[in-house]
């Protein structure tokens, strides 16, 4: 469990805090790692953000939104791609893995049920299957067939 003390904003209201329950293994370890090898080198005393500048001050949004560009541009990928395509990106692969809309609502910090599913672009192939199962469940089911 991460627990956020600076997390994204309502429209002009102040940081919300929540806790992030990841589903992905890799996730933790990555956090892990990053604790116990890089964080102790950069972290002044007395600092309890987690994520610093080369300064040891804590990362601002618009210096990993540019850190962020300059890494994409570099390896030639898509300009459109940015930290808050991520979070969509994240909220989509939850979705279309069967989370419970509710529990990613809740992870992302959204309000509403609605503006979670904004956030959730699905596939082509994933919106087929949907209709198939939808259309499997109300088809008559024929006599000794299970």
């Amino acid at each position: 469990m991460l627990h956020v003390r600076y997390g994204k904003a309502s429209r002009g209201g102040p940081p919300k805090r929540r806790s992030v329950a990841t589903l992905r293994d890799w996730a933790v370890e990555a956090v892990e790692d990053y604790v116990k090898n890089v964080w102790p080198l950069m972290r002044p005393d007395g600092q309890r953000a987690l994520w610093l500048s080369e300064r040891g001050t804590r990362l601002r949004t618009r210096e990993l939104s540019d850190r962020f560009a300059e890494y994409r541009d570099d390896l030639g990928l898509d300009p459109v791609l940015s930290p808050h395509a991520l979070r969509h990106s994240y909220v989509t692969h939850l979705i279309e893995e069967g989370v419970d809309p509710v529990f990613v609502q809740r992870q992302v910090g959204h309000q509403h049920q609605s503006t979670t599913s904004i956030y959730t672009g699905i596939s082509g192939d994933f919106a087929n299957k949907m209709m198939r199962d939808a259309l499997e469940r109300l088809r008559p089911r024929e006599e000794g067939s299970s």
